[in-house]
């Protein structure tokens, strides 16, 4: 079994579109574990505020599989395809760690770079899994978290609402 770990964001519907991936998540992979949401402003172009969390599970499916599997859930929320690539969406799966594989492919770099430079995206991975060693830079991701500059890059706590999800 591997350990994946995933970033989810929405500005669209937002706590719908995340509560629907979450659950879908949970139906194809099993127990999941997922960090406190947190709210923060567009990157890269000026639109409403994201929601974004990170989630982990375990599984036994090829790296190649669970992109499809992403992607099947992101269409699922309502992403279109052919919307550029810095506009809104109502649902962004990216995966950030597939255990401890490093690959620098065209459409898919493992680590995701970002995550080392976007709060939204390492806070909640020190969350969830602070001890676990990023697979380049061989600090935790505790540690990366400690040293990271939170003040230029403040994350605001949102609860998700549970009953937010329709249909």
């Amino acid at each position: 079994m591997t350990q994946v770990y995933v970033a989810a964001g929405s500005n669209v519907d937002a706590q719908c579109n995340l509560r629907r991936a979450l659950a879908e998540l949970g139906r194809r992979f099993g127990e999941l574990t997922v960090s406190t949401a947190y709210r923060n402003t567009a990157v890269g172009f000026e639109g409403p505020d994201f929601i974004n969390l990170a989630v982990g599970f375990h599984t036994d499916l090829a790296l190649e599989q669970i992109v499809v599997e992403m992607r099947t859930i992101e269409n699922l929320c309502g992403r279109r395809r052919d919307a550029p690539k810095w506009a809104s969406r109502p649902m962004d799966l990216d995966i950030l760690l597939y255990g401890d594989r490093v690959q620098d492919e065209p459409g898919l770099k493992l680590p995701r770079p970002c995550l080392l430079r976007q709060a939204y995206m390492l806070g909640p991975m020190a969350q969830i899994t602070p001890g676990l060693r990023h697979p380049v830079v061989g600090k935790t991701l505790g540690q990366l978290w400690s040293e990271f500059d939170r003040d230029a890059h403040p994350l605001t706590p949102v609860a998700l609402d549970p009953a937010s999800v329709t249909g």
